[in-house]
């Protein structure tokens, strides 16, 4: 244990005057006393995170502080901060607190963090008018009562990892909320009230126990929502929940911590792009799934069977038999034509050349000039003719080879790990820093 001097701070900040400090940073110094810090009138922004403090009395006389954060000492109560008025942003996470009934007169707070401590109820917060930010995820609240029914200001609100079973309308009047984590708590349903909340963008609602699509209606109404967590409710482990949320939002991007095109893409049986154990994309693994899926579509062109997607094993075990079949007809057919047995090498080699030529259109790496280029042996106008005319073949019989239109990239669009994140980077948490998706 430790206890602050006065004497220390003005020494390390190279000053005699107490009053010429506004800033002051004393974390990780096993601090369990801070009473001298009251001989400092003009600070202004103090951090004493991570000590051993028991009590925040010390700090009565601190009357301009704007930003305090005092996480993760071993607080029992906030007693000695409901003076500070002036206060802006307060994080008093991860200490041992059982009531946030001190903060009720801050009326300047625009953040307060409250997470991992043992409050069970949440004071009336009316009198924060330009309260933005609320973080109380990680303690015992079982309700959030009407706590919040005078607080339209409030941007972001976390409440994971509590023990809420509902929400019912205590929402309804925050209709500037952006961010909503509800995760981890026995919510069943969605209230219909929750679409006063019209402006929400991130919405998390994992590892509760939504089962029925009934229980999500309300999320037609929330026009805005660009990011849906699911995860972890029973509802999230049905048919086609990719497409049906689509259809109820249209405007979402991310659908459970993924882009939601590859899960559409997915339950469509399309093209995905497949991901390794990391969350990144394996660029190879989805390059030879999609090298399997052109080879089989050329084999079956070359044998007559028109093209199918690969499916169970079954359906390749029957198509295998069914191109045989038709090879072997082909071979007795040819056995007793002379002459189409003599121009056979002829016309294997044509076809070994349109399939090369089919390869390289759909080869990613082919330089666009050399589809079109020339041969050396070549007339120029011949060649350039006979091109044309293939690759017209190529796409006219086989309905293989085409060249898509070119799009153009979607600025807007997040993918990936930044994705989850989604909040504007100029918004803030009072004066204390940009919102994350991952408090």
């Amino acid at each position: 244990m430790a206890v602050l001097s006065w004497k220390q701070v003005l020494e390390d900040n190279n000053t005699t005057d107490p009053n010429s400090i506004t800033s002051l940073s004393l974390t990780h110094k096993a601090l369990s006393d801070v009473s001298c810090l009251s001989e400092f009138k003009n600070l202004q922004r103090l951090d004493l995170g991570f000590n051993n403090l028991t009590s925040l009395e010390g700090l009565k006389l601190c009357v301009n502080l704007k930003w305090l954060s005092v996480v993760q000492n071993k607080l029992q109560s906030l007693k000695g901060i409901e003076g500070l008025i002036k206060l802006t942003v307060l994080n008093a996470g991860k200490n041992k607190l059982k009531s946030m009934n001190e903060v009720s007169g801050l009326v300047n707070l625009r953040a307060l963090i409250l997470n991992d401590n043992d409050v069970v109820s949440i004071c009336k917060l009316d009198k924060m008018q330009e309260l933005n930010t609320l973080v109380l995820s990680r303690n015992p609240i079982s309700g959030i009562g009407q706590s919040l029914a005078k607080i339209n200001s409030i941007t972001k609100l976390s409440l994971s990892n509590c023990q809420l079973q509902g929400i019912d309308s205590s929402l309804k009047s925050c209709t500037e909320l952006k961010e909503l984590r509800l995760a981890h708590n026995d919510i069943k349903t969605l209230p219909s009230e929750l679409a006063f909340n019209i402006k929400l963008q991130n919405l998390d609602i994992g590892n509760n126990v939504i089962m029925k699509w009934s229980d999500l209606k309300v999320l037609s109404s929330l026009v805005n929502l660009k990011n849906l967590n699911l995860q972890g409710n029973p509802i999230a482990e049905k048919e086609a929940l990719a497409k049906k949320i689509k259809k109820q939002l249209p405007n979402l991007q991310i659908l459970n911590a993924k882009p939601i095109e590859n899960a559409l893409k997915k339950e469509e049986g399309g093209r995905v792009d497949f991901e390794n154990e990391s969350g990144h994309l394996d660029i190879a693994a989805s390059d030879r799934k999609r090298e399997l899926v052109q080879t089989e579509k050329r084999t079956n062109y070359d044998v007559g069977v028109p093209p199918v997607e690969l499916g169970t094993r079954e359906e390749q075990k029957r198509k295998k038999q069914k191109k045989s079949e038709v090879l072997k007809e082909k071979a007795s057919t040819n056995k007793n034509d002379t002459a189409v047995r003599d121009k056979e090498p002829a016309k294997k080699s044509s076809k070994k050349a349109k399939q090369h030529k089919a390869s390289a259109i759909d080869d990613g790496e082919t330089p666009f000039a050399d589809l079109f280029g020339p041969d050396s042996s070549e007339d120029p106008l011949t060649t350039s003719r006979k091109n044309h005319n293939t690759l017209q073949n190529v796409d006219a019989a086989a309905g293989l080879v085409t060249f898509p239109k070119k799009k153009k990239k979607n600025k807007n669009l997040v993918t990936g790990a930044a994705a989850i994140q989604l909040s504007s980077a100029s918004d803030e948490i009072g004066l204390g820093g940009t919102s994350t998706w991952g408090d």
